[in-house]
């Protein structure tokens, strides 16, 4: 099992499928990142070298991807904006309902769940 960014990557998956495990990097983030350091389609996690897995974590570090706990601060700081400035979005996610036009009459029981402040 290899760290990488406070993420625990598994060793049988593919590369491209465990580095989706990495928060903020999704399917086409992580298939470039593959592309860009030569890895196979079919390279499976547990055969990467030392070498191969510095080069990852540079290559990650060096790109403009917002990742894991920055991607996260800033999410929250988005949201913290949209109550400051009392928008109707800020509003509607601060009392627990849908933000974006769905309906409450019958539906409306997940977004009651999603509260964040």
């Amino acid at each position: 099992m290899i760290y990488i960014f406070e993420t625990e990557i598994l060793n049988l998956k593919l590369i491209k499928i465990s580095l989706q495990k990495i928060y903020g990097i999704g399917n086409f983030q992580a298939i470039l990142v593959c592309k860009q350091l030569g890895f196979a389609s079919n390279l499976k996690t547990f055969s990467l070298t030392n070498d191969q897995i510095l080069k990852l974590i540079k290559l990650i570090e060096n790109s403009n991807l917002i990742i894991t706990n920055n991607l996260k601060k800033l999410q929250l700081l988005n949201l913290k904006n949209l109550i400051d400035i009392k928008c109707y979005r800020g509003l509607r996610k601060l009392k627990g309902l849908p933000v974006r036009g769905q309906r409450t009459h019958t539906n409306g029981k997940t977004a009651k769940k999603k509260l964040v402040y």
